[in-house]
């Protein structure tokens, strides 16, 4: 299977589409729920209304099947505040990364059995964190159709590390 790649909008905005099976719930559920989320991003809790809290705590070396590289991994917490809210359609909140405000948009869209899930993360200007970014929302999108299909999830770091070089040769 090819895997999707993450496109620039420009200037600063990337976005990803990937085709999980669904139905259009069990996808908002592994979106919106903690516990779900840590499975393949991030745990932390969503108020689940607009202006709301939003809080992600990222442990990548817990995720399965991957040797952590040594001066990775270890936590990571960001805070936002959802923007928009429309159940099992779309779900918007803003994020600090590197004390910029980026903004996260996960859009639902039921495609027969299955889900087009659709990411918009607008960034700051800034080539080397598009790049890292860019392979960060496919290896974790990736991580959670693996999930959805019942299947042992692919290796963050060795699956980050290699997209993100194939990303810098593309740039």
């Amino acid at each position: 299977m090819i895997e999707p790649r993450a496109t620039m909008i420009p200037p600063s905005t990337i976005r990803l589409e990937r085709l999980l099976p669904g139905p259009v719930e069990r996808v908002w559920s592994y979106i919106t729920e903690s516990k779900k989320r840590a499975t393949w991003l991030a745990a932390g809790e969503f108020d689940l209304r607009i202006g709301g809290k939003i809080e992600l705590h990222f442990e990548n070396d817990k995720l399965p099947n991957d040797v952590v590289p040594e001066g990775k991994g270890g936590r990571h917490s960001f805070e936002g505040k959802i923007t928009r809210l429309e159940p099992n359609r779309a779900l918007g909140h803003t994020w600090m990364w590197n004390g910029e405000l980026t903004e996260v948009l996960y859009e639902l869209t039921p495609k027969g059995k299955d889900v087009l899930l659709t990411i918009h993360h607008k960034l700051v200007d800034d080539r080397k964190t598009k790049i890292g970014v860019s392979a960060g929302w496919v290896v974790h999108t990736g991580i959670l159709e693996d999930h959805l299909n019942g299947v042992n999830p692919r290796p963050f770091y060795t699956t980050h590390d290699k997209l993100q070089k194939d990303y810098e040769a593309a740039l």
